[in-house]
């Protein structure tokens, strides 16, 4: 199968395992948007019409790809990065929930690996690539020095990283009581 093909059906599963656990944890109706909205993939909606955007990130291990300038203001000088401090995010509180694709096994008599998910707001993201990102470079042989490619800001998340947050579904829910509830519709 083609990278670009097991990507999005990779992407959409994780969607919709995340639909199936909110209906199913917390009867909750989430709806994925196939990757047409650029800020999040899901609207979660409960009883009184309260809904809130959510953005999934799925992988096939337990690590996802992420850029450091999203999270750090980064510059490139003379070959050498930049620290300009933490980015200014417009959604802190957007909730982010990453899934690990449990593997599934190849014979009959295997078990498949449970899937993981790990649910938290763009500023604990932020928290945690950012002081992630800042160790990295600290530790590198020149500190802020990529030799073959001084603007690349590819960072990686690990799940090790996301260890507290998993399976806190209840963040969810707290965020939709604090939104208003709809009106109700008029007879």
């Amino acid at each position: 199968m083609a990278s670009g093909l097991r990507n999005k059906l990779t992407g959409q599963i994780g969607e919709f395992l995340v639909c199936a656990e909110l209906g199913r944890r917390l009867d909750l109706v989430a709806t994925p948007f196939a990757g047409n909205v650029p800020q999040f993939d899901l609207l979660v909606a409960d009883e009184g019409c309260r809904s809130i955007p959510i953005q999934v990130k799925t992988s096939r291990s337990k690590q996802w790809p992420s850029r450091a300038d999203l999270w750090i203001k980064l510059s490139v000088e003379n070959g050498k990065q930049i620290d300009h401090g933490d980015q200014f995010l417009h959604q802190p509180d957007l909730i982010h929930v990453f899934v690990a694709l449990g593997q599934q096994p190849s014979g009959v008599e295997t078990p498949a690996q449970a899937d993981r998910f790990f649910i938290l707001t763009q500023r604990q993201l932020q928290q945690i690539l950012a002081a992630n990102d800042r160790a990295y470079m600290e530790k590198r042989l020149i500190p802020w020095h990529r030799p073959r490619q001084p603007a690349s800001f590819d960072c990686r998340l690990d799940a090790e990283a996301l260890t507290a947050f998993e399976n806190r579904w209840e963040l969810i829910q707290q965020q939709l009581e604090g939104v208003s509830p709809c009106a109700p519709l008029a007879p």
